[in-house]
């Protein structure tokens, strides 16, 4: 396979995710004004999009809260330095079994909401892009399943195609990948459509690079990718999305280390990716050119 790749490169920031790391490190940011800082912290240092979600400001606990998005998404659009907002649609789509002798009733850490629901803020804040968990799986602890049937992909992203907010499919899996090359081809999603590799993530796709290719090679060819890997996998990644064709994500989502022993910011995480990438003769691009190349519109709250 001829090596080809991606000459210009655009970096995503996952800055503060919805995992339980508030409390792993100081960080992670927790409220609107922090994740807001943050994310304008790692646009300064090269990320071209952001990608948020909304904690508790007090707990740092996940949250989907209209008032909290509204607020961090004016925050951004405030902010001296440009920057695409990315903010998630994940939440909402949890299911929580009981034990195995008993799985029923669903237990806490259920939050199933409806697909209008699931993009009421989407609505509102009018982000250029937003994320499409595009299926279902296990995910990392023992009986919580991230649950995102067809119908409910479909009703999202019919949706997010009528508010003209692009979906930034997130694959899991190469089975995710079947499926949203069908919701384009019924055209529920627009071509070209924008895709996010998550590797490594328990239990989908292995962040092996057999793998990676696997996952690469079932992107249709005209489709724009990314691709990221967890915790110490984080910045090989990065040499590798870019070697193999595809852009980059880092950020405190995924992975709080800069070194180790040492606790990074996402500043820092993109300082490091940045480094990467221009050594390998590549050129990191901006927001300007980033909706360019997407087709993107920048557009304030409603």
């Amino acid at each position: 396979m001829p090596l080809d790749m991606n000459r210009e490169v655009f970096i995503t920031c996952a800055v503060t995710g919805s995992g339980g790391t508030q409390d792993r490190s100081p960080h992670v940011p927790r409220s609107p004004q922090q994740i807001a800082e943050s994310a304008i912290a790692a646009a300064r240092a090269g990320a071209a999009v952001v990608h948020c979600h909304v904690r508790d400001p007090e707990t740092g606990a996940p949250a989907r809260d209209l008032k909290l998005y509204r607020e961090l998404t004016e925050r951004i659009r405030d902010a001296e330095v440009d920057v695409v907002l990315n903010l998630t649609s994940g939440m909402g789509g949890d299911l929580v079994f009981g034990n195995p002798s008993q799985p029923l009733p669903l237990v806490e850490g259920t939050d199933m909401i409806g697909a209008e629901e699931r993009v009421a803020h989407i609505a509102e804040c009018l982000p250029e892009l937003c994320t499409l968990d595009c299926g279902t799986m296990n995910f990392a602890e023992k009986d919580y399943v991230m649950t995102n049937t067809p119908g409910m992909l479909e009703a999202m992203g019919s949706m997010m195609t009528k508010l003209g907010v692009k979906p930034e499919i997130e694959a899991f899996d190469t089975g995710h990948l079947w499926l949203a090359k069908k919701l384009v081809d019924d055209g529920v999603l627009e071509s070209p459509a924008l895709v996010q590799l998550c590797m490594g993530v328990p239990w989908g796709a292995p962040d092996d690079l057999n793998t990676l290719m696997a996952m690469v090679n079932n992107v249709p060819a005209d489709w724009n990718w990314s691709a990221f890997a967890l915790g110490r996998h984080q910045m090989p990644y990065v040499a590798a999305s870019v070697l193999a064709g595809g852009n980059v994500r880092v950020g405190l989502e995924d992975n709080l280390w800069l070194a180790k022993g040492q606790l990074a910011t996402n500043a820092q995480l993109v300082e490091k990716a940045v480094t990467i990438i221009e050594n390998l003769g590549a050129t990191v691009i901006g927001p300007d050119a980033v909706r360019k190349k997407l087709g993107l519109v920048k557009r304030v709250p409603k």
